[in-house]
C-alpha cells in the first residue's frame, strides 16, 4: 500500500505537539460536519477555547480523504471522518486515534445511484464511480451482498468526491456511490435512481470527530473545549425557534444547498443532538460488532497495511470490549468527554 507507506514515512520525520496552547482541527463538507463550520463562523469554538485557555483553529478542507491524510501526518490535531476511514487511514498508519465526538450515523445519507435502472441487481457488469476504499466502497459491498452479488460482478472506478457531481452526467457513466450533499445533487439529474442507501445498514457508517490520542491525553482541555462547543451547536441547531432556523440556514448555504435541501439531508441522518444519546450508542454492543464488520471488509481490501495477518491486527477499543489485538490498539471509542457534557460538567 503506497499510501500507507508514505504516511508511515512522513510520521517518521514529523512529530506532534503533545503539550501546547494552540491546536488545529480540520473538517470537510458533509451534513453531519457542517456544525463545525458554523461553530467556527459564530465564534462558538473560540468561546469554548477561551474558557479553557487555549486556541483552536478550525479549517475546512475541500477534499475529504486529503483532510484525513493531513491529520494522519500531524498537520492537524483532530479531524472529522467516518469510523471506517478512522481505522484504515490514521489507525492503519500507526497513529493512535480516539473518537472524541460520535456525532451521528448515516441513515440514508450515503447511497448507490444507477442511471436508467431502478434495481440494484441491474448494477451487475457496470462500472461504479466512487471514492475507492471509502465508506462508499463499504456501502457498495454491503449492497451487493444483499442482492447476491459480489464486487467481482462490478468494476470500481476510483473518483474523487470533488469530481463526483461533474462525472455522473457524462457519457459512459452509469453508476456512482457517494454521500450527501453530492448524492442529493446527483439525484436531481435525468435518469438517476437511488437503488441502495445507508438506511438499509443503520448504525454502520458513523460520523466522528477523531483526535490524536496522545494529544488528548496531554491536553484534556482541548477535548473539553471541542466537546462543549459541539453540544452548544447541537442545542442551537436542533430547536424550532428563529435562532435554530438561522443556524440550519447558514449550514445549508455553506454546503451549497438551501434550508429545505439541508433539512432533507438531516432527515436521513441520525444526529445525536443530546450527548446522552451519543454515549448510549457508543457504549452499545452493536458498535463493537459494527467495527468487527468494518475491520473484516478493510482487511479483505488490504487496508490494514501490508503486514496485517488478519482483520484483528489493529485493536479497536470500545466500551463493550476490544476487537482485535489488545497489544496494538490504534482506534479508541472513548465516551468520557461526551459523558461530561451529558452530566453538565464541561
Amino acid at each position: 500500500m503506497k499510501r500507507l507507506a508514505a504516511v508511515l514515512l512522513t510520521l517518521t520525520f514529523s512529530s506532534f505537539s503533545f503539550a501546547a496552547d494552540s491546536f488545529k482541527v480540520c473538517w470537510s463538507i458533509y451534513v453531519g460536519w457542517m456544525p463545525w463550520g458554523y461553530g467556527d463562523e459564530q465564534k462558538i469554538v473560540d468561546k469554548w477555547a477561551k474558557k479553557y485557555g487555549i486556541e483552536i483553529d478550525v479549517v475546512q478542507i475541500n477534499d475529504y480523504i486529503e483532510s484525513i491524510n493531513q491529520y494522519t501526518t500531524g498537520a492537524f490535531d483532530a479531524c472529522t471522518m467516518t469510523n471506517m476511514d478512522a481505522l484504515t487511514i490514521p489507525a492503519a498508519g500507526g497513529v493512535d486515534s480516539t473518537a472524541l465526538v460520535v456525532g451521528d450515523f448515516s441513515n440514508g445519507n450515503d447511497g448507490v445511484v444507477l442511471k436508467g435502472y431502478d434495481s440494484l441487481k441491474d448494477i451487475k457488469g457496470q462500472q461504479v464511480n466512487l471514492v475507492e476504499l471509502s465508506v462508499s466502497h463499504y456501502l457498495l459491498a454491503r449492497g451487493l451482498d444483499s442482492v447476491g452479488l459480489k464486487e467481482a460482478d462490478v468494476t470500481v472506478v476510483n473518483t474523487s468526491d470533488a469530481d463526483m457531481v461533474a462525472v455522473f452526467p457524462t457519457a459512459g457513466i452509469t453508476s456512482v456511490a457517494t454521500w450527501n450533499p453530492l448524492l442529493s445533487e446527483i439525484l436531481t439529474m435525468p435518469g438517476a435512481n437511488k437503488v441502495f442507501d445507508s438506511s438499509q445498514i443503520p448504525g454502520e457508517i458513523i460520523d466522528l470527530l477523531v483526535i490524536n490520542t496522545e494529544v488528548l491525553k496531554n491536553n484534556p482541555k482541548l477535548g473539553k473545549a471541542l466537546t462543549g462547543a459541539w453540544y452548544e451547536i447541537m442545542a442551537t441547531m436542533s430547536g424550532s425557534d428563529a435562532k435554530a432556523v438561522a443556524a440550519r440556514t447558514s449550514m445549508a448555504q455553506a454546503s451549497g444547498t438551501d434550508l429545505a435541501g439541508f433539512e432533507a439531508q438531516l432527515a436521513s441522518t441520525e444526529m445525536f443532538y443530546k450527548p446522552a444519546d451519543a454515549v448510549a450508542f457508543t457504549r452499545s454492543d452493536a458498535l463493537k460488532t459494527t467495527m468487527k464488520n468494518v475491520a473484516e471488509f478493510s482487511f479483505a481490501h488490504g487496508l490494514l497495511g501490508d503486514g496485517a495477518p488478519d482483520a484483528g491486527f489493529i485493536g479497536i477499543e470500545t466500551p463493550a470490549g476490544v476487537f482485535g489485538n489488545k497489544g496494538n490498539i490504534k482506534l479508541r471509542f472513548n465516551p468520557s468527554y461526551m459523558q461530561m457534557a451529558a452530566d453538565g460538567k464541561l
